[in-house]
């Protein structure tokens, strides 16, 4: 092996083969990938092996591919489709007992695959933090369903964190439907009975108002229908035979007939024309009603669409690495950024200098109450009719704020801009934390490189034209503002993650992050987006007009600047982004982010107003 070779290519290599072989699909691809694993028609996407090839990364990548394998082999999906049930608590158990059943008959016929398929659960427990729930209405009865039918059906114990949780709802869970579950062994090979199984263990749990129609019952009717329609006409339609009886009768007949009929019809339009008067004359309030249309995608933009939003993610930075991750690459990030930390300091603490100087005191005297006025007892003293002074502190104009810092989480900010600015985020943050301003830290990418989930359901739709965004979006909260920074400090290395950074639609995450700040009681509210150009997606402007998501970004814009319930600023990192904002700065090299992101929030501090608009790039400003 050359010395430039990853040692961990071979593995990778050998366990794709064998998953393959084990899903019974030569053409699948299998591919291994920092995002969180998941499996499409096409193929599956397993946990990142790095080069250490640790025990804890082999058994949860075999663990994984193991478990989506036997799912590709055993699991059917028309069949789970036809008796799918309609509420989602009823949906999370079906599917929880699904793939419980496909792993136990894959650890029947292949032992080797129970031992991965505990790791993987095992590693699932331990992230959720399973093994700390007391309570069971703490504990998601769907996973504990699961995690029973495996336990039942293949006698192995389950990993610590799994078995607490089947332990806190397998009382109630076997109360309420041991009878049903007793016919598991001889429904698991089964999926169609199976699948019966489980919506009477729904039903016994309590849920069976969410399984909509039974399609067994659908499909029996069905065919009684079309037996009786086979019995009255063996020959001919109904309208034949009568044609036929009134031919053979005579005239006088024929005539009542056709009277009979007329008077018929006649009726039915009367009983048509009183129902729609009745309609009609309902009161207000009272008459049948359209569906209001649903709701545009973008607020800003009625005519902007998404092809499908379930793919898209609002994740929490912790939710996408481990503790020990996240510990890993914060460090990694600080060693990187070591030669830059004096220049960042110094600017932040000239910062935080020029607002505790706006933040002093000041105070009006000679009020009829307040605080007692101390400097002015004297006059008391001397005089007692002398009424007593009081004073009172004058509000900070700056006090009630949040600063929602916006970070472009594309491919093209990889190496030293993300960086920077995910240095320059941390630093602001623990800066405006100490003059008691709340910081909110963001960021943007997409979830797959060339459009993912939301690209292979276009395709299975037949590529209708016009499909609107055509990507999954992953919005990630690095800092809520109510979050201290020393607890969110570590989520900022994520940013160094490999893998994390690809595509940007800069259009809805500014909507999104605007609708975020909307929600807050803060008085004023001030946006800062950090990107280094233009909305990039190629699947969804390979498919749309050349300039959908530039003319989205500029009508979100357009709506936020419009509202003016946030300020909106914009620092450009190598690109020139005054084409879309109007109060934005665009610097050539990263290492005046620092200095940028200062300047731009001392300025918006700054009670001068000129002072204000020399920074902010605004020529003429009313004097106050």
């Amino acid at each position: 092996m050359k010395p430039t070779d990853n040692p961990a290519d071979p593995f990778k290599k050998a366990l794709a083969e064998a998953t393959r072989t084990m899903a019974e699909d030569r053409e699948m691809t299998v591919t291994f990938s920092v995002d969180p694993p998941g499996m499409t028609k096409e193929g599956m996407r397993l946990p990142q092996v790095s080069r250490r090839l640790t025990k804890d990364e082999i058994l949860l990548a075999r663990g994984t591919a193991d478990a989506f394998a036997l799912r590709r082999r055993h699991h059917d999906e028309a069949t789970a489709a036809k008796y799918m049930p309609q509420g989602q608590m009823a949906r999370d158990i079906y599917e929880a007992m699904e793939t419980a059943r496909c792993e136990a008959v894959g650890a029947r016929t292949m032992p080797g695959t129970a031992g991965n398929i505990d790791a993987r659960i095992g590693h699932e427990a331990e992230r959720k933090g399973y093994a700390q729930i007391a309570r069971p209405e703490d504990a998601p009865l769907p996973v504990a369903a699961g995690y029973l039918v495996r336990h039942l059906a293949t006698g192995r114990p389950l990993p610590k964190g799994a078995a607490n949780v089947m332990d806190l709802w397998r009382g109630f869970i076997e109360a309420q439907a041991g009878g049903t579950l007793d016919g598991l062994d001889a429904a698991l090979d089964d999926q169609a009975a199976f699948a019966r199984l489980t919506r009477q263990v729904i039903a016994d749990l309590g849920y069976g108002d969410q399984l909509g129609e039974d399609p067994d019952a659908e499909a029996d009717d069905a065919g009684e229908d079309t037996a009786e329609e086979t019995e009255e006409a063996p020959d001919s339609s109904g309208e034949d035979a009568d044609t036929d009886e009134d031919a053979e009768a005579d005239p006088e007949q024929r005539q009542d007939r056709q009277q009979d009929a007329a008077q018929a019809q006649v009726a039915s339009e009367d009983l048509e024309d009183d129902a729609l008067t009745e309609e009609a004359e309902l009161p207000d309030g009272e008459a049948p009603q359209e569906p209001p249309p649903p709701p545009p995608h973008s607020e800003a933009d009625p005519d902007y669409k998404a092809f499908v939003t379930q793919f898209d993610e609002e994740v929490a930075a912790e939710d996408l690495a481990e503790p020990a991750e996240l510990e890993r690459l914060r460090a990694y990030l600080d060693q990187q950024l070591e030669p830059l930390k004096g220049a960042v300091a110094r600017l932040a603490n000239k910062l935080q200098r020029r607002l505790q100087a706006q933040q002093s005191r000041s105070w009006e005297f000679d009020r009829e109450e307040g605080i007692l006025d101390a400097g002015r007892l004297a006059r008391v003293v001397a005089n007692p009719t002398t009424p007593l002074s009081f004073k009172v502190e004058k509000d900070t104009e700056f006090r009630d704020t949040v600063v929602t810092l916006l970070l472009d989480n594309s491919g093209s900010m990889r190496g030293r801009p993300i960086s920077i600015a995910a240095i320059c985020a941390d630093v602001l943050a623990r800066t405006l934390e100490r003059c008691q301003v709340k910081v909110e830290i963001l960021g943007f990418t997409t979830r797959a490189w060339k459009g993912g989930q939301s690209r292979e359901a276009w395709l299975a739709a037949g590529r209708p034209l016009s499909p609107g965004r055509l990507n999954d979006l992953r919005h990630i909260i690095y800092k809520s503002a109510d979050a201290p920074w020393r607890r969110a400090r570590r989520n900022l290395g994520l940013m160094m993650k490999e893998g994390l950074l690809k595509e940007n639609i800069d259009g809805e995450a500014l909507e999104w992050a605007h609708r975020r700040m909307l929600r807050r009681p803060e008085v004023r509210k001030i946006l800062m987006v950090i990107s280094d150009g233009a909305p990039v997606d190629d699947s969804t402007l390979s498919v749309n007009a050349a300039n959908y998501l530039e003319k989205h970004l500029r009508d979100v814009i357009a709506m936020v600047e419009r509202r003016k319930a946030v300020e909106l600023i914009a620092i450009g990192i190598g690109h020139d982004v005054t084409r879309y904002y109007d109060r934005a700065v665009t610097i050539t090299d990263v290492e005046q982010l620092a200095g940028a992101i200062t300047e731009q929030l001392a300025a918006l501090f700054d009670a001068d107003p000129r002072k204000r608009a020399r920074v902010l790039g605004i020529r003429r400003v009313a004097a106050r």
